[in-house]
C-alpha cells in the first residue's frame, strides 16, 4: 500500500495541481489517498477494506459510463432540461452568432500565451498607409469643425471629397470598385477622423459598418451585389440602416416594425411583396441617405411563401424615394453635425426582391444582422473614442505644459498630475484593445463578445479620459468656438456610451450572459444536449464540466498559496512583464472557478442578478484589456520609454478585477460558498494588488507633458495641423517654444532672487514686463528674449477663448478676430 501511495500520488499531485488530469484521475488519487490514510492512521483490515470498497463502488457510479448515465446523469438531465428556459430563434441567433477567440482562453481558465504571442500584430499595406497619410489627412484639412458646427453639416465639397476619395467603399471588395481594406486600415482611418471632427469620422464610419454593403457582401444576391456594391464604392448612393424604433432600443429584436406577405402592383404588374409598416429613429444619415437598410417583422397569414405565418426579422433594401416613405427630417444628438434622423412609413409596398438575399431569406435578418455585429462593432466605436483619447492625451498635456498658475505650470501639479495619468494610461490600453481586436477581425474571426467588451470599456474610458481633459483645461474648455479643441468631443461622449447597445445594459447583461454561454467550453454543448433530448451528449458534457470546475478550482488555490510564482509562462516575455503573465493566469483559473460556481448554484436565477453578472463580466473584460496591453508593449519592441504607461495600465486593471471580484463574494447569495471562495480559493492569503503608485502615475503623466517618442506613438494618429491659428497647431508651437524658454525663464529668476534688478524696477507692467526688464538689465541677450516673447505670443493663442457680438445667434456666430497682446 506504502509503494503504491508513493508511486501513484506525485504525477496525481502534478496533474491535479494543473488541472489537466479526468475525472478518471481525480477518483484514482481520492483512492489512493484513502489508502495512504488507511496505512497511516493503522486503520484493521476489515476497516480498510469496507471503506475502500464502499469507495470503490461510489468510483464505479462514476467510471463505468452505462451504469452513470442511468443512475445519474439521467436525472440531473431531466432537472437541467426542466430548469433550461425556452429560448426564441433570436436569443439562440444572439447566442450562438460570431466566434469564440482570445476571450475563450481567459474563460477556460488557462491562456495559452503562447498563442497570443503568435497573433499577428496588425500593421498596413503600402497602399493603407498612403491613403491614411495623405487622403485622410487632406480630409482633416479640410473639415473645420466649428464652421460644420454654424452649418450643421460638413460643407458640399468635403462631402464631394468623401465620395471621390473612396472613402464610403473601405470595406467593399477591389471587384466592386471599392477599396478592399483591412478592419485594422479601415479603424486607423476612422480613429484619425475622429481626432478632427465626429462629422467626416461617423459619415465615413457608418457606411463601412453593420449596414448595406456589409449586408449584401455576405448575403446579396448577384444581381443586388453587382448593383448597389459599385454604386456604394463610389459613393453614388449613401447608406443608412434603419433598426431602431421608439419601442425597440437595446432590445432590438422586439422591434414592432412588421410587414405582410402579399401581392401589389409594381411597375406596371402585380407581383408578390410585402406591405411594411415601420417608425424607426436614431438612423445615422437617414436625413441625406439615398438607400436605407430596413429591419421588421415579416408575417405570412395567407402561406404564400410555405407553412410559417412567423417568418421572423427579415432584412431589406429600399430606396429613399420609394413611395410612401417618408424620411428627411432630422434629430440632433448632443448638437452633433453627423446626419442622423427617422424613418417612416405606413402600408409600404415593396416587392419581395428588396429583400437582401432574395425571398429565400425571409425571416433570416436577425441571424444576419448577428453574424454582422462583431465586425462592425469590433470597429466603429472603438476607433472614433480611441481617437477623442489620443487627441485628448496631445492636446492637454502640451496644455499643462504650457498654461501656468501660481508661477508653475498646471502639469507640475500632482492633482493634475492624476488626471494626466488616467489620460495616458487609458489611451495607451483602449487603443491596444483597438488594434488587437481589429486585428482578430482581419484573422477571420467574428468576436461577439469581444466586440462588446471594447465597445464597452473603450468608450468609458474615453468617457474618463475626455472629462479629466476638462478637468485640465478648465474655463478653456467650457466655452464653444473654434478655439476649444475638446468642447465638442465633451459634448458627444455620451453617443458613444448609448449606441450600439447602451453600455449599462451591455455590462449587466451581455459581457457575462453571453460571454459564459459563448466562451465555456461545456455550457454551450450542454444546452444543445438538453434542448435536443441527447442523454449520451450531455452525459458527455455534463462530466466533462464537473472535471473542468475541480481543476480550475485546485488550480486556482495552488497558484494562489504559492503566489502564483510558479506558472509558466513563454520564456521570450519582457522580464518586466512576466509577473502580470502569472497573475493574469491565477486570476483565470479563478475566474473560471468562480462563474463555474455561480452558474451551478444560482441556475437560472444569475441573469436576474445583474450586478453580481456585470461584475463577472468586469473580470473578464479586465483581463482581455490586460492581455491587449501586454500583446501591445510586445508588438512595439518592448518601448522601455512606454513602459510606465503599460505598467499603470496592468496595475490598474489587475486592481480593479480584484475588486470585482470581491464585489461578487461580498454579494454571493450563499454565504457558505462564499467564505470558501474568499479564503481557500480566490484570496487564500490576501489581495495581491493596490492602486498603481503615485511615482508610476508621475511616470506617466511626465510623459505628456513633453515631446517624446513616447508621446508620438501613443498619438500616432493625430492630425497635427502646421497653422498656428489652429488650437492643435497653436499647442504644438507652444509647447516647443515653452520648453525652449523654460531654461531663460529660470535664469531670470534666479537673478530676481540674487536682487540684481534695480529696487522698483520689477513694478507694475504685466505678465511678460519681467522678460522686457531682464533685457534691459542686461541679464538676457537678444536671443533669450526673442525665446521668451515668441513663448508668450503662442501662450496666448492657446489660452484665448472665443467671443461674439451679443445679438447674434450662434448660427451666425463668428468671433472677432483675436486680441494677442503684443510683447514690448
Amino acid at each position: 500500500m506504502i509503494w503504491w501511495f508513493l508511486v501513484s500520488l506525485p504525477p496525481l499531485a502534478g496533474a491535479l495541481a494543473y488541472g489537466r488530469a479526468p475525472l478518471f484521475a481525480w477518483l484514482v488519487a481520492g483512492w489512493a489517498w484513502l489508502a495512504a490514510l488507511a496505512w497511516a492512521g493503522g486503520w484493521s483490515m476489515p476497516v480498510a477494506v469496507a471503506v475502500l470498497g464502499a469507495f470503490s463502488v461510489v468510483m464505479a457510479l462514476f467510471l463505468v459510463v452505462p451504469l452513470r448515465r442511468a443512475l445519474l446523469t439521467a436525472n440531473i438531465f431531466k432537472a437541467f432540461r426542466r430548469a433550461l428556459p425556452a429560448m426564441s430563434q433570436t436569443e439562440r441567433d444572439a447566442l450562438e452568432a460570431g466566434t469564440v477567440w482570445w476571450e475563450g482562453e481567459l474563460f477556460a481558465g488557462r491562456p495559452d500565451w503562447h498563442r497570443l504571442a503568435a497573433y499577428p500584430w496588425p500593421k498596413l499595406s503600402a497602399e493603407e498607409q498612403a491613403f491614411l497619410d495623405e487622403d485622410t489627412e487632406q480630409l482633416c484639412h479640410l473639415v473645420k469643425d466649428w464652421e460644420a458646427t454654424q452649418l450643421q453639416d460638413m460643407p458640399a465639397p468635403v462631402w464631394q471629397f468623401i465620395k471621390d476619395r473612396g472613402f464610403l467603399g473601405m470595406i467593399i471588395p477591389r471587384e466592386y470598385g471599392g477599396k478592399g481594406f483591412s478592419a485594422f486600415a479601415h479603424s486607423q482611418v476612422i480613429t484619425k477622423l475622429s481626432t478632427r471632427s465626429s462629422a467626416p469620422a461617423v459619415s465615413v464610419m457608418v457606411p463601412n459598418s453593420l449596414g448595406p454593403a456589409e449586408l449584401l457582401l455576405h448575403y446579396g444576391t448577384p444581381e443586388q451585389k453587382q448593383h448597389y456594391l459599385p454604386r456604394l464604392a463610389k459613393g453614388l448612393e449613401i447608406p443608412a440602416f434603419a433598426l431602431t424604433s421608439p419601442w425597440a432600443g437595446s432590445d432590438a429584436a422586439s422591434i414592432p416594425d412588421a410587414g405582410v406577405v402579399c401581392k401589389g402592383p409594381w411597375q406596371g404588374r402585380e407581383v408578390l411583396g410585402m406591405r411594411v409598416s415601420f417608425d424607426k429613429r436614431y438612423i445615422t444619415l437617414a436625413p441625406v441617405c439615398t438607400v436605407f437598410g430596413l429591419a421588421f417583422r415579416l408575417y405570412d397569414p395567407d402561406h404564400l411563401l410555405g407553412s410559417e405565418e412567423d417568418l421572423g426579422i427579415t432584412c431589406a433594401l429600399v430606396p429613399h424615394d420609394h413611395p410612401g416613405v417618408d424620411i428627411g427630417r432630422r434629430h440632433f444628438p448632443l448638437n452633433a453635425v453627423w446626419m442622423n434622423g427617422p424613418i417612416r412609413g405606413s402600408d409600404v409596398f415593396m416587392p419581395l426582391d428588396f429583400i437582401i438575399g432574395g425571398p429565400q431569406m425571409a425571416g433570416q435578418g436577425w441571424r444576419m444582422l448577428m453574424e454582422c455585429l462583431a465586425a462592425g462593432r469590433s470597429i466603429s466605436l472603438p476607433g472614433s473614442n480611441t481617437g477623442m483619447q489620443q487627441l485628448t492625451a496631445r492636446a492637454v498635456g502640451a496644455y499643462a505644459r504650457v498654461r501656468y498658475q501660481f508661477k508653475t505650470a498646471i502639469g507640475r501639479f500632482e492633482g493634475v498630475e492624476e488626471a494626466l495619468t488616467r489620460i495616458g494610461a487609458n489611451t495607451y490600453l483602449s487603443d491596444a484593445a483597438r488594434v488587437m481586436t481589429a486585428g482578430a477581425i482581419d484573422l477571420g474571426e467574428k468576436p461577439s463578445v469581444v466586440s462588446a467588451i471594447v465597445k464597452y470599456h473603450v468608450t468609458e474610458r474615453a468617457r474618463q479620459t475626455v472629462n479629466d481633459g476638462m478637468d485640465v483645461i478648465g474655463g478653456k474648455g467650457i466655452c464653444l468656438g473654434p478655439q476649444n479643441f475638446l468642447g465638442r468631443a465633451y459634448q458627444q461622449i455620451p453617443v458613444g456610451i448609448t449606441v450600439e447597445g447602451a453600455n449599462i445594459l451591455t455590462r449587466s447583461l451581455i459581457l457575462f450572459g453571453q460571454g459564459a454561454i459563448r466562451c465555456h467550453p461545456y455550457v454551450l454543448d450542454e444546452m444543445h444536449a438538453a434542448q435536443q433530448g441527447k442523454l449520451e451528449a450531455f452525459d458527455r458534457a455534463f462530466w466533462g464540466h464537473v472535471g473542468y470546475t475541480v481543476s480550475s478550482g485546485v488550480r486556482a488555490l495552488v497558484m494562489g498559496l504559492t503566489g502564483s510564482h510558479f506558472v509558466g509562462v513563454p520564456v521570450d516575455v519582457a522580464p518586466e512583464t512576466r509577473r502580470y503573465y502569472q497573475q493574469l493566469t491565477r486570476f483565470s483559473a479563478a475566474f473560471a472557478f468562480l462563474a463555474d460556481i455561480s452558474m451551478g448554484t444560482m441556475g437560472g436565477a444569475l441573469k436576474r442578478k445583474e450586478k453580481l453578472s456585470a461584475r463577472l463580466g468586469d473580470i473578464l473584460s479586465l483581463m482581455y484589456l490586460a492581455s491587449a496591453t501586454l500583446k501591445r508593449y510586445e508588438a512595439e519592441g518592448r518601448q522601455q520609454e512606454d513602459a510606465p504607461l503599460m505598467h499603470w495600465a496592468i496595475w490598474d486593471c489587475m486592481f480593479r478585477a480584484q475588486n470585482a471580484f470581491e464585489g461578487v463574494i461580498a454579494n454571493f447569495p450563499n454565504r457558505v460558498f462564499a467564505t470558501l471562495l474568499r479564503r481557500l480559493v480566490v484570496f487564500p492569503l490576501g489581495r495581491p494588488y493596490v492602486v498603481p503608485s503615485d511615482e508610476l502615475g508621475h511616470q506617466v503623466a511626465k510623459r505628456l507633458i513633453e515631446p517624446s517618442a513616447t508621446r508620438d506613438r501613443l498619438t500616432s494618429v493625430v492630425h497635427l495641423p502646421a497653422d498656428t491659428e489652429e488650437p492643435l497647431g497653436a499647442l504644438e508651437a507652444a509647447l516647443a517654444a515653452t520648453i525652449a524658454a523654460e531654461p531663460v525663464e529660470a535664469k531670470v529668476k534666479q537673478a530676481q532672487r540674487e536682487g540684481r534688478f534695480q529696487p522698483g524696477v520689477l513694478v507694475g507692467g504685466g505678465v511678460d514686463a519681467l522678460w522686457v526688464k531682464a533685457r534691459a538689465a542686461g541679464i538676457i541677450d537678444a536671443d533669450e528674449f526673442a525665446l521668451l516673447q515668441r513663448r508668450g505670443e503662442l501662450r496666448d493663442k492657446v489660452i484665448r477663448v472665443d467671443d461674439f457680438p451679443f445679438d447674434l445667434g450662434m448660427k451666425a456666430a463668428q468671433p472677432e478676430a483675436p486680441k494677442v497682446r503684443a510683447v514690448a
